[in-house]
């Protein structure tokens, strides 16, 4: 298991990358796309606009569950508890 440095290093990265992402698409909304008009459904940037706003949100809230960490972290375990044995949640 990583440290809680190590942890603290990948959040800080994840963040940074996802604001550097976040402002590579407002650019792109804004340079490429707005001059044609205001609203994205018109001028197109319907793509840039949810991809911005959709990295502001990771930023802000943080990759969560989606984190590489937390997912090489995790221990496989089943998806389906086995049931106990001569207990039947339907009788036979």
């Amino acid at each position: 298991m990583s440290s809680p440095r190590t942890r603290r290093g990948w959040l800080v990265a994840a963040l940074s990358a996802a604001l550097l992402a976040s402002g590579s698409m407002a650019y792109a909304y804004f340079v490429v796309h707005q001059p044609e008009g205001l609203l994205p459904l018109r001028n197109g940037g319907e793509l840039s606009a949810l991809f911005c706003w959709s990295f502001v949100l990771i930023a802000v809230l943080g990759p969560g569950s989606w984190a590489v960490d937390n997912l090489w972290g995790r221990r496989r375990e089943p998806a389906v508890a086995a049931p106990a044995q001569g207990k039947r949640s339907v009788p036979a």
